[in-house]
Protein backbone atom coordinates (compact mmCIF):
# COMPACT_ATOMS: atom_id res chain seq x y z
CA UNK A 1 0.00 0.00 0.00
CA UNK A 2 2.96 2.32 0.57
CA UNK A 3 3.59 2.05 -3.14
CA UNK A 4 0.12 3.46 -3.79
CA UNK A 5 0.86 6.38 -1.51
CA UNK A 6 3.97 7.23 -3.49
CA UNK A 7 2.15 6.82 -6.80
CA UNK A 8 -0.55 9.32 -5.93
CA UNK A 9 0.03 12.72 -7.42
CA UNK A 10 1.28 15.13 -4.77
CA UNK A 11 0.15 17.77 -7.24
CA UNK A 12 -3.33 17.20 -5.88
CA UNK A 13 -2.09 18.81 -2.69
CA UNK A 14 0.32 21.39 -4.00
CA UNK A 15 -1.24 22.48 -7.28
CA UNK A 16 -1.31 26.10 -8.42
CA UNK A 17 0.24 29.24 -7.02
CA UNK A 18 -2.15 30.26 -4.23
CA UNK A 19 -4.52 33.10 -3.27
CA UNK A 20 -8.32 32.35 -2.20
CA UNK A 21 -11.90 32.84 -3.42
CA UNK A 22 -13.81 29.71 -2.42
CA UNK A 23 -17.05 31.67 -2.65
CA UNK A 24 -16.42 32.89 -6.21
CA UNK A 25 -19.63 32.58 -8.27
CA UNK A 26 -17.72 30.97 -11.18
CA UNK A 27 -17.01 27.87 -9.10
CA UNK A 28 -20.49 26.31 -9.27
CA UNK A 29 -20.38 26.06 -13.06
CA UNK A 30 -16.84 24.71 -12.97
CA UNK A 31 -17.78 22.00 -10.47
CA UNK A 32 -20.73 21.08 -12.67
CA UNK A 33 -18.31 20.80 -15.60
CA UNK A 34 -16.07 18.50 -13.53
CA UNK A 35 -18.95 16.10 -12.92
CA UNK A 36 -20.17 16.13 -16.53
CA UNK A 37 -16.80 16.22 -18.31
CA UNK A 38 -16.62 13.57 -21.03
CA UNK A 39 -12.83 13.65 -21.31
CA UNK A 40 -9.89 13.98 -18.96
CA UNK A 41 -8.77 17.05 -20.91
CA UNK A 42 -12.12 18.77 -20.33
CA UNK A 43 -11.96 17.90 -16.62
CA UNK A 44 -8.34 19.04 -16.38
CA UNK A 45 -9.23 22.44 -17.84
CA UNK A 46 -12.00 22.86 -15.24
CA UNK A 47 -9.65 21.71 -12.45
CA UNK A 48 -7.02 24.26 -13.46
CA UNK A 49 -9.61 27.05 -13.45
CA UNK A 50 -10.84 25.96 -10.02
CA UNK A 51 -7.30 25.93 -8.63
CA UNK A 52 -6.71 29.38 -10.09
CA UNK A 53 -9.85 30.78 -8.45
CA UNK A 54 -9.02 29.10 -5.14
CA UNK A 55 -5.62 30.75 -5.39
CA UNK A 56 -6.93 34.28 -5.67
CA UNK A 57 -6.74 36.65 -2.73
CA UNK A 58 -7.46 40.35 -2.76
CA UNK A 59 -4.88 41.12 -0.08
CA UNK A 60 -1.50 41.93 -1.72
CA UNK A 61 0.38 40.85 1.41
CA UNK A 62 -1.29 37.43 1.33
CA UNK A 63 -0.47 37.20 -2.38
CA UNK A 64 3.19 37.99 -1.67
CA UNK A 65 3.40 35.46 1.16
CA UNK A 66 1.75 32.78 -0.96
CA UNK A 67 4.23 33.34 -3.80
CA UNK A 68 7.10 33.14 -1.32
CA UNK A 69 5.67 29.99 0.26
CA UNK A 70 5.22 28.35 -3.14
CA UNK A 71 8.77 29.31 -4.13
CA UNK A 72 10.07 27.79 -0.90
CA UNK A 73 8.09 24.60 -1.64
CA UNK A 74 9.57 24.46 -5.14
CA UNK A 75 13.05 24.75 -3.62
CA UNK A 76 12.21 22.01 -1.09
CA UNK A 77 12.60 24.52 1.75
CA UNK A 78 9.89 23.08 3.95
CA UNK A 79 10.68 25.22 6.98
CA UNK A 80 10.63 28.40 4.89
CA UNK A 81 7.38 27.37 3.21
CA UNK A 82 5.76 26.55 6.54
CA UNK A 83 6.76 29.96 7.93
CA UNK A 84 5.18 31.74 4.94
CA UNK A 85 1.97 29.69 5.07
CA UNK A 86 1.76 30.26 8.85
CA UNK A 87 1.76 33.98 8.05
CA UNK A 88 -0.80 33.52 5.29
CA UNK A 89 -3.37 31.94 7.61
CA UNK A 90 -2.66 34.59 10.26
CA UNK A 91 -3.43 37.34 7.73
CA UNK A 92 -6.50 35.62 6.32
CA UNK A 93 -8.10 32.94 8.49
CA UNK A 94 -10.83 32.43 5.88
CA UNK A 95 -8.47 31.66 2.99
CA UNK A 96 -9.01 27.95 2.31
CA UNK A 97 -6.04 27.62 -0.01
CA UNK A 98 -3.68 29.06 2.60
CA UNK A 99 -4.73 26.31 4.99
CA UNK A 100 -4.44 23.72 2.22
CA UNK A 101 -0.91 24.80 1.33
CA UNK A 102 0.14 24.68 4.96
CA UNK A 103 -1.40 21.20 5.22
CA UNK A 104 0.66 20.16 2.19
CA UNK A 105 3.90 21.26 3.81
CA UNK A 106 2.97 19.62 7.11
CA UNK A 107 2.24 16.39 5.23
CA UNK A 108 5.63 16.58 3.53
CA UNK A 109 7.27 17.08 6.92
CA UNK A 110 5.46 14.04 8.34
CA UNK A 111 3.35 16.10 10.74
CA UNK A 112 0.13 14.27 9.92
CA UNK A 113 -1.79 15.52 12.95
CA UNK A 114 -1.22 19.17 12.01
CA UNK A 115 -1.92 18.42 8.36
CA UNK A 116 -5.24 16.77 9.20
CA UNK A 117 -6.23 19.76 11.34
CA UNK A 118 -5.43 22.17 8.48
CA UNK A 119 -7.26 19.97 5.97
CA UNK A 120 -10.30 20.03 8.25
CA UNK A 121 -10.09 23.85 8.30
CA UNK A 122 -9.74 23.88 4.50
CA UNK A 123 -12.83 21.69 4.13
CA UNK A 124 -14.81 23.80 6.59
CA UNK A 125 -14.15 26.78 4.33
CA UNK A 126 -14.43 24.92 1.01
CA UNK A 127 -16.18 21.53 1.34
CA UNK A 128 -15.58 20.82 -2.37
CA UNK A 129 -11.79 20.97 -2.04
CA UNK A 130 -10.94 17.74 -3.84
CA UNK A 131 -7.22 18.40 -3.36
CA UNK A 132 -7.60 18.55 0.41
CA UNK A 133 -9.71 15.37 0.38
CA UNK A 134 -7.09 13.61 -1.74
CA UNK A 135 -4.42 14.75 0.69
CA UNK A 136 -6.47 13.46 3.59
CA UNK A 137 -6.65 10.10 1.86
CA UNK A 138 -2.88 10.08 1.44
CA UNK A 139 -2.37 10.82 5.13
CA UNK A 140 -4.72 8.03 6.16
CA UNK A 141 -2.87 5.64 3.84
CA UNK A 142 0.41 6.65 5.46
CA UNK A 143 -1.17 5.97 8.87
CA UNK A 144 -2.50 2.60 7.62
CA UNK A 145 -6.07 3.72 8.26
CA UNK A 146 -7.41 2.28 5.05
CA UNK A 147 -11.12 2.65 5.80
CA UNK A 148 -10.68 6.39 6.39
CA UNK A 149 -8.44 6.69 3.33
CA UNK A 150 -11.09 5.00 1.21
CA UNK A 151 -13.77 7.40 2.48
CA UNK A 152 -11.61 10.48 1.78
CA UNK A 153 -10.75 9.27 -1.73
CA UNK A 154 -14.40 8.45 -2.46
CA UNK A 155 -15.41 11.92 -1.26
CA UNK A 156 -12.77 13.47 -3.54
CA UNK A 157 -14.01 11.44 -6.52
CA UNK A 158 -17.62 12.43 -5.82
CA UNK A 159 -16.52 16.01 -6.45
CA UNK A 160 -13.99 15.35 -9.21
CA UNK A 161 -14.40 11.93 -10.86
CA UNK A 162 -11.35 12.58 -13.05
CA UNK A 163 -8.66 12.85 -10.38
CA UNK A 164 -5.58 11.09 -11.77
CA UNK A 165 -4.74 7.82 -10.06
CA UNK A 166 -7.41 8.07 -7.38
CA UNK A 167 -9.96 5.70 -8.95
CA UNK A 168 -7.33 2.96 -9.14
CA UNK A 169 -6.43 3.46 -5.48
CA UNK A 170 -10.12 3.34 -4.51
CA UNK A 171 -10.58 0.07 -6.38
CA UNK A 172 -7.58 -1.51 -4.63
CA UNK A 173 -8.66 -0.20 -1.24
CA UNK A 174 -12.21 -1.47 -1.77
CA UNK A 175 -10.88 -4.96 -2.38
CA UNK A 176 -8.63 -4.78 0.65
CA UNK A 177 -10.99 -3.05 3.08
CA UNK A 178 -14.10 -4.89 2.03
CA UNK A 179 -12.43 -8.29 2.24
CA UNK A 180 -11.86 -9.27 -1.38
CA UNK A 181 -8.26 -10.45 -1.90
CA UNK A 182 -6.12 -8.25 -4.15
Amino acid sequence: MKRLLLALPIAALAFASAQAAQDDPRLNALFATLKSAKTDDEASAAEQQIWQIWSENKNPEVERLMRQGMAAMAEDDQDGALDKFDDVVKYDKNFAEGWNKRATVEFSMGDYKASIADIERTLALEPRHFGALSGLGQIYLALDRKQLALKAFRDALAIDPHLPGIQEVVEKLEKEVEGTPL
